[in-house]
């Protein structure tokens, strides 16, 4: 036993001396040492839009727009009278009057007034016989076409009514991209359909073609039958009329386009006063600046709209805008592409005063110009002609008519005709605008007679005809 105890000792000593041996030569020593900052940790907010944005307490809400809207958008039904001719029919059994059959196209169109004033767009209605207004609470109403202006795609419709729901106009100029914005309209025939989405670009060219579109560009969903209808912001105030898609399959496939509210007011502005767009014009002619033509023209700026010419007498020459002169603001509007000059004047009254910043080499420089009125004429059988506003039909006492403001033929002058001569009807057809005229005329077959209904400067009434 103690044999046994003895052998345990042992091991036990050896077991601990063998330990403390390795310890001592064959380990290092290891120190732990712990430190504490001194500084302070410091918290950013990296974007204090994004957080708000994301706060319920400060989230958009989106259902105050939508209820101020809905009752205030309308479905408008365009019905036209279409004629379809057999030819075959009338080579065997001579001229026939053809198949007529009706033709229904529907929209979105947009109060404006308590009393009835109804804004949408000039496609949706082109060639309308008749017009029906539905109201979100499924009243109807017969619609009275008041004027359009195709350039702009916008109409102007009326219905007898009073104390209706309508849309305010917001100033689209200060409407600003990513901005949240609600499309209201009837896409397929439904009814009050609300989309949301950001601006996604302003002063947008569909086409290319650098004549006056300047488009608001969003990505709130629009389809066939939102044209006419409201772009809303999120207050609920109109800041486009929905216009166009573009999409490949004639569905939304992400961007759509409104023309802002801005040109529309003006437009409806004119089309009530005047029965026709009053065209403001700066006076200058040439074309928007990019990267490849700027290094051509070895300048130093790639945005803005270049002076290539300035027209006589125009706002522009009278101010002092001279060639080679560089556009890059009116007003506080910044201006980048060609679309950007005519979208900003295509909401401007001739007669109206902007502040045009101007780069002449490499010096900014301001101008005060007066916008002049763009003269509507045309030359149509040696007469140069007009049109009328409502204001001087109301003192002809005429419902419609085209001023002679020249006259160039010599059988006419023979016959005694003189500058201020108004125009009623051509072959019986009765004209508003010189288009009217001028249509009718080369529409005309062959040896066909022109008959031509003026009111002389006795108000009294004549007709010439020319064979």
């Amino acid at each position: 036993m103690k044999k046994l105890v003895y052998l345990i000792f042992v091991s036990i000593l050896g077991g601990a001396i063998t330990l403390g041996s390795y310890l001592f030569f064959f380990q290092k020593e290891n120190k732990i040492v712990v430190e504490q900052s001194k500084e302070k940790v410091s918290i950013f907010n990296t974007n204090n839009a994004i957080t708000k944005s994301f706060d319920p307490e400060n989230k958009i809400d989106f259902t105050k727009a939508a209820k101020e809207t809905v009752d205030a958008v309308v479905h408008v039904k365009n019905t036209s009278v279409k004629t379809v001719r057999d030819p075959y029919a009338e080579l065997f059994y001579g001229k026939s009057s053809g198949r007529q059959y009706a033709q229904v196209g529907t929209g979105s169109g947009v109060i404006i007034s308590s009393d009835g004033y109804i804004i949408t767009n000039n496609h949706v209605i082109r060639e309308a016989t008749a017009l029906e207004i539905t109201l979100n609470n499924r009243k109807t109403y017969k619609a009275k076409l008041i004027g359009t202006d195709s350039k702009s795609d916008i109409a102007l419709l009326k219905i007898d009514a009073t104390d209706l729901p309508f849309v305010t106009f917001a100033n689209s100029d200060n409407l600003q991209v990513g901005e949240w914005v609600l499309a209201v309209g009837n896409p397929y025939n439904l009814t009050s359909t609300v989309t949301a989405g950001i601006v996604s670009a302003k002063g947008r060219d569909l086409e290319g073609n650098n004549i006056h579109e300047s488009f608001i560009q969003t990505d709130a969903a629009v389809n066939p039958g939102n044209s006419g209808g409201a772009l809303v912001n999120t207050r609920g105030e109109l800041v486009g009329i929905n216009t166009a898609i573009s999409s490949k399959t004639g569905s939304f496939i992400g961007y759509s386009f409104a023309v802002p509210s801005n040109i529309a007011k003006k437009v409806i502005d004119d089309l009530l006063e005047y029965g026709n767009v009053q065209q403001a014009i700066l006076g200058v002619k040439g074309g928007e600046l990019n990267g490849i033509i700027s290094k051509k023209m070895d300048l130093q700026v790639t945005e803005g709209f270049y002076v290539s010419d300035v027209i006589d007498n125009s706002g522009a020459a009278i101010a002092g805008i001279k060639t080679n002169d560089i556009i890059t603001k009116l007003d506080e509007v910044k201006i980048k592409s060609y679309s950007d000059l005519s979208g900003y004047l295509n909401s401007k009254q001739p007669g109206a005063h902007l502040q045009v910043t101007v780069l002449r080499d490499d010096t900014e420089l301001e101008f005060d110009v007066t916008l002049t009125k763009k003269e509507l004429k045309k030359e149509v059988l040696g007469l140069s002609l007009e049109d009328l506003s409502i204001k001087e039909l109301k003192n002809y006492k005429l419902k419609n008519g085209v001023k002679i403001s020249n006259v160039a033929n010599v059988d006419l002058l023979k016959y005694g005709v003189k500058d201020g001569y108004i125009i009623t009807s051509v072959n019986g057809i009765t004209v508003k605008t010189t288009k009217d005229v001028a249509r009718i005329i080369s529409n005309k077959l062959g040896n066909e007679t022109i008959r031509i209904e003026m009111i002389n400067l006795q108000g009294e009434a004549e007709r010439y005809i020319f064979r």
